[in-house]
């Protein structure tokens, strides 16, 4: 199960959300967030995650150009859309950047178009991002097959393993669920919350009809010491990640 642990504000929180075990680091660059970071930050952040870990920008209806420019600024991994990006959109910071995550709300009607869609993974929210609100699973029950889903909107600790269970997604997004309060990490809700998850997903990958759709990341590299390329699908995942 890939775990991102989104809305970084500091180096400590990043680097105990690692040694935690999550997979990729989210970091917000949407106006009016209470987690909104600089791109100076961000960058010197960067600097001090080990390879191997997938770091993302999330972004809320930014000009593609400027999702770009932060991006390779930072040396982010890839991009998150969290807003209404148009398709087009989408497509231009896709065919620009390695890996994109194109977030929609649970009850958006967009969300079947998406498997033929540039991003690399689809994530539904709440209707209301960033609240912690948890919205009713069985939205996401009927998105078509075929997509890397990431489930967020109200997770914590508590309701992970249930919420594995139900949606049976490919990874899962948290950031206020394991706070201690707006922008601060949790160490015991960090600890708890990726435990959780990873324990959920497994028991997901012991089903045999799962084996392709729920495969983890293999994050080495390839014999040659490049970025490892995706062997299950046409495009890779993020730098220095493949997957398997």
């Amino acid at each position: 199960m890939f775990v991102k642990i989104c809305g970084i504000t500091n180096e400590e929180d990043a680097l105990l959300s690692v040694a935690m075990g999550a997979d990729a680091l989210g970091f917000i660059f949407a106006a009016g967030s209470p987690r909104l970071m600089s791109s100076e930050n961000v960058r010197d952040i960067i600097k001090r995650i080990p390879p191997g870990i997938a770091t993302i920008g999330v972004f809320r209806n930014e000009r593609p150009e400027r999702v770009v420019e932060i991006v390779q600024r930072c040396g982010l991994s890839g991009a998150q859309l969290h807003g209404h990006e148009p398709i087009t959109e989408v497509q231009w910071v896709r065919a620009r950047l390695p890996f994109v995550i194109q977030a929609f709300a649970a009850h958006d009607r967009g969300i079947a178009a998406a498997a033929a869609g540039p991003a690399d993974v689809v994530l539904i929210d709440s209707p209301a991002p960033g609240t912690g609100q948890v919205f009713d699973w069985s939205l996401a029950e009927g998105i078509p097959g075929g997509l890397r889903l990431m489930l967020a909107g109200g997770l914590n600790p508590e309701n992970i393993a249930a919420a594995i269970a139900q949606v049976r997604p490919w990874g899962v997004d948290v950031a206020t669920g394991v706070e201690s309060a707006p922008g601060r990490k949790d160490a015991r809700k960090l600890r708890r919350f990726i435990s959780s998850a990873k324990e959920a997903g497994d028991a997901l990958l012991a089903e045999p009809q799962n084996v392709q759709t729920l495969r983890p990341y293999d994050w080495d590299l390839d014999g040659e010491g490049n970025p490892g390329q995706s062997r299950d699908a046409e495009r890779p995942g993020p730098p220095s990640l493949r997957i398997v």
